[in-house]
């Protein structure tokens, strides 16, 4: 066989990776297109109790680390900052609208050391369980991870998150073993 041969059966193979891989991901886009990012937004602004720089990393299934949600605006890793106030938590994402996680759909907060595609120091990461609203009002259970920027910033967002909330005490979880 010649180079050129060859070169083409490199080309069409990596074609059909490329073209696999999009359509995986517009498959998961439909199947997750029921899931709301967030609830609205209070119109009253109300002062946070703690905030921080964050990379937001993933939203997956309860309890499901490797199972990346593409949650309209929630679906990339990316930039942003929390504010955990009396009434919920606000997510503002780079290039995104800012998310609301009312208080009283916060089920879980804990530290986690991995999810999908990222594996940090241990407990680097800040997971939060939620219930995400659906289209059939059902709602599903959610994790969303965070690793905040400046550690010491970690534990007050946690304690925040825990008096606001009547969730599960932070600690570990299975995510980490």
């Amino acid at each position: 066989m010649d180079r050129t041969a060859a070169g083409l059966i490199v080309i069409v193979a990596l074609v059909a990776v490329l073209a696999l891989l999009w359509f995986a991901w517009r498959r998961r886009t439909f199947r997750d297109a029921g899931i709301e990012p967030g609830y609205p937004l209070p119109e009253a602004e109300a002062a946070p109790l703690a905030s921080a720089d964050v990379f937001y990393v993933a939203t997956t299934r309860r309890d499901q680390p490797l199972e990346r949600l593409n949650i309209r605006g929630l679906g990339f890793r990316a930039r942003g900052h929390v504010a955990v106030r009396d009434d919920g938590l606000v997510l503002s994402l780079a290039g995104e609208e800012p998310r609301f996680i009312p208080a009283a759909a916060i089920e879980t907060v804990a530290r986690a050391t991995w999810t999908i595609d990222r594996v940090v120091e241990s407990d680097g990461l800040l997971l939060v369980g939620w219930q995400a609203p659906t289209a059939d009002a059902a709602g599903i259970g959610v994790d969303s991870y965070l690793r905040i920027v400046d550690s010491g910033d970690r534990d007050r967002v946690i304690e925040a998150l825990t008096r606001i909330a009547p969730v599960t005490p932070a600690g570990t979880t299975e995510s980490e073993a």
